[in-house]
């Protein structure tokens, strides 16, 4: 076995991860650094450690969706006392990691886990996995600038599109869109918004491949479907969904398409941190009362 899928495995990092601190000289094969990621292992007699700690497979794999809320980062620490979302889950004892990225001022879909193979299929480019966001931008989007979005600005010297947009709803000053793409480059959607001119005022994530945020509130989680772990793997397909965009409340656009015209025994009931709510009170302040 490959050596960085083990380390996935064991879930102590995903693939991409692993390799990153393979080439760092951070990874061991029977007490020697190994610098190769593509380095076969014999994971029945190989002992593998990372900073001295011995790697072992997980055989009881978890896998959340988070509603994860502004202001809290999708990382698994902080060096700067920034909330995270593993601050919203009320599991202390698999060792977990968010997949993937969330801005910090975004807010929605992410999911969160403790097997690397799971992460590596949901974020590696070559899966070509769609993440579809509702945006509200500033100004009025008309045509030209949803066309600009799916035929693609620079970005970084690469172009940058998206798989579909369409406006949702046009608002006082402002526009709301939906917006589909299958990258995962760092703050794509604001970017490319920046750039026609309409920048982000509010994000939010509400499908990754092929799961839905639905009815989850902000901050709360919960368990995935064993149907929904398979879907994110790639071994079921979701269910169709088409039209791609419901028709209501739209306001009249067609959506503009970049190619011219988708575990746990229960998925359970949708939690909160114990934590959560404290914050939550706290952020509200004291209670007034009505003065009559």
């Amino acid at each position: 076995m490959r050596i960085n899928k083990y380390i996935a495995l064991c879930g102590a990092a995903s693939r991409r991860k692993a390799d990153e601190l393979i080439e760092a000289g951070k990874v061991k094969v029977n007490g020697q650094t190994v610098t190769q990621p593509g380095l076969d292992i014999d994971e029945a007699n190989d002992e593998v450690t990372i900073g001295g700690r011995v790697l072992r497979p997980q055989e009881d794999r978890v896998y959340y969706m988070l509603n994860k809320p502004a202001g809290v980062i999708s990382a698994s620490s902080s060096d700067h006392g920034d909330k995270t979302v593993l601050d919203l889950i009320d599991d202390s004892t698999h060792r977990l990691f968010p997949v993937g990225r969330l801005d910090k001022d975004s807010e929605g879909l992410i999911f969160i886990t403790n097997d690397g193979d799971f992460s590596y299929r949901l974020t590696h480019p070559k899966f070509n996995r769609e993440k579809r966001y509702i945006a509200v931008l500033t100004g009025t989007v008309d045509e030209k600038d949803l066309k600009k979005l799916t035929k693609g600005v620079m970005l970084d010297d690469r172009v940058a599109t998206a798989n579909y947009v369409r406006l949702d709803k046009l608002l006082k000053d402002k526009s709301r869109v939906e917006i589909v793409i299958s990258e995962g480059r760092n703050r794509q959607i604001r970017r490319m918004c920046e750039i026609i001119g309409h920048p982000v005022v509010s994000l939010k994530r509400v499908e990754e491949a092929g799961i839905s945020l639905g009815d989850l509130k902000s901050g709360q989680y919960r368990a995935l479907t064993p149907k929904e772990v398979r879907i994110c793997l790639g071994k079921e397909k979701p269910a169709d969904k088409s039209p791609r965009f419901p028709s209501k409340g739209r306001p009249g656009g067609r959506p503009v398409s970049a190619r011219g015209k988708s575990g746990q025994k229960t998925g359970g009931k949708a939690k909160s941190h114990p934590d959560a709510k404290k914050g939550r009170d706290k952020d509200r302040g004291p209670e007034k009362k009505n003065d009559r």
